[in-house]
């Protein structure tokens, strides 16, 4: 099938929006504090409230992009992602923000579902893994532009704050979320303009509350499931504390420290390239593996390290993140012989992960005084991913490019057994 390009591109902006709207947190994480003059524990529940929406909506949102199917859902989304952008903007209380960032999650929960098989029909299915590439990548350019759009739009609005009369002056930071407004009006005009053709599904093809409740109790994908969830855990927990922690150990100011969280962002981008080449020559078992040992040794090297250690190991704690979630969902397909569109929802439901850590870490660090003490937690969700990675027994492994070396052992082998 010719791919459709015009389709194509608006699949792969609207990857870079959901990047660009969730990915935010972090840098603002210190000025939430600030505002609503609240401690780590309650600010934690900035990301819960965001992030539990995708354990309420996945499985939801696929129920209905077949019923109503994809261009319906996503001006859905759009449409919730607006209104809680400017329910924030306008009303900037704890409670309003709470409501607001879950109707956020809700909408980007329900255009992750919506656009990914929209990506495999309309780029064509021999060219989806090329665009899957390509989206992933402007999704970790998006979480790497939007700390330096923060500084930039807040920078302005402490510059000039007769200009910016409808943003409080003690919130700069909420600039972004009348961009994140006019963004999604944005995308509602060209969602509305585009013409997405409605898909008859074949029966394999059709998701079911059912089928999806059904894999919960399945040991195999439940071990998977709790997988993604400590993956975007430590993911989130070290993104929304990095901010925090460089502040109160380093005295770096959060418009600051944005920008090691954009290298954060940039090197994990860079860690799926990579990731790529890896993964065409070695098992990705070890490949897992080698990566969760990277990650702890350089989590630990930030935590306990100076500050220009620090300013160089949380960016790469973000490098060794990078082939995480690609291997475990592969692993975790390639671990059942059928149902994988019902097993893709019940790992799609793991996102809540998100929710959980940064909550964690907040009141461990206010019972224990200490937040680099409570930061360590995080090694808790690696050390469960390295056992997957040791545990887990695929039924088809990754595909390999043979080395020199290797098919020369093979052909040994081979002549040693035809002696015989």
């Amino acid at each position: 099938m010719k791919p459709n390009y015009s389709v194509v591109a608006l699949v792969l902006v609207t990857f870079f929006m959901v990047s660009f709207f969730t990915n935010i947190l972090g840098p603002l994480f210190p000025e939430l504090i600030k505002s609503f003059d609240i401690g780590l524990t309650l600010a934690g529940l900035f990301p819960f409230a965001f992030f539990i929406a995708y354990g309420v909506m996945s499985i939801p949102a696929g129920l209905m992009v077949q019923r109503f199917g994809e261009k319906r859902v996503m001006l859905g989304a759009f449409t919730l992602a607006g209104v809680g952008a400017l329910l924030f903007a306008v009303a900037p209380v704890f409670v309003v923000a709470m409501l607001a960032l879950f109707l956020i999650g809700t909408a980007m929960a329900m255009l992750q579902v919506a656009i990914n098989p929209l990506l495999r029909r309309s780029g064509g299915s021999a060219h989806f893994a090329a665009f899957s590439v390509l989206a992933q990548l402007l999704f970790g350019a998006a979480a790497s532009l939007s700390p330096w759009v923060y500084v930039s739009l807040a920078s302005q609005v402490q510059a000039h704050p007769a200009d910016f009369t409808w943003i409080p002056a003690a919130m700069p930071w909420l600039s972004m979320y009348w961009l994140f407004a006019l963004l999604s009006v944005l995308m509602l005009i060209w969602i509305g303009l585009s013409r997405l053709e409605a898909v008859e599904r074949k029966e394999e093809e059709t998701l079911s509350w059912q089928a999806c409740v059904g894999y919960f109790r399945n040991p195999v994908v439940i071990r998977f499931f709790f997988a993604i969830v400590a993956y975007v855990a430590l993911e989130q927990g070290i993104a929304n504390s990095i901010s925090v922690f460089l502040l109160t150990y380093h005295q770096i100011e959060p418009q600051s420290s944005a920008q090691v969280i954009s290298q954060f962002w940039m090197m994990l981008t860079l860690g799926c390239v990579v990731g790529l080449v890896l993964l065409k020559l070695f098992d990705a078992k070890l490949v897992l593996m080698l990566f969760c040992l990277g990650a702890a040794l350089s989590l630990i090297t930030a935590l306990i390290g100076s500050t220009d250690i620090a300013l160089l190991a949380f960016p790469l704690s973000g490098f060794f993140l990078s082939v995480m979630w690609s291997v475990l969902f592969s692993l975790a397909l390639n671990s059942v012989s059928s149902g994988h569109g019902a097993v893709s929802g019940v790992l799609c439901t793991g996102i809540v992960g998100g929710a959980l850590a940064s909550p964690l870490i907040g009141m461990l660090a206010q019972l224990s005084g200490s937040l680099q003490l409570a930061c360590l937690v995080l090694l808790l969700p690696l050390g469960y991913i390295t056992w997957i990675a040791w545990w887990a027994q695929p039924i088809v492994r990754n595909h390999t490019v043979r080395m020199f070396w290797q098919k020369q052992t093979q052909l040994t082998e081979k002549q040693e057994a035809a002696g015989q």
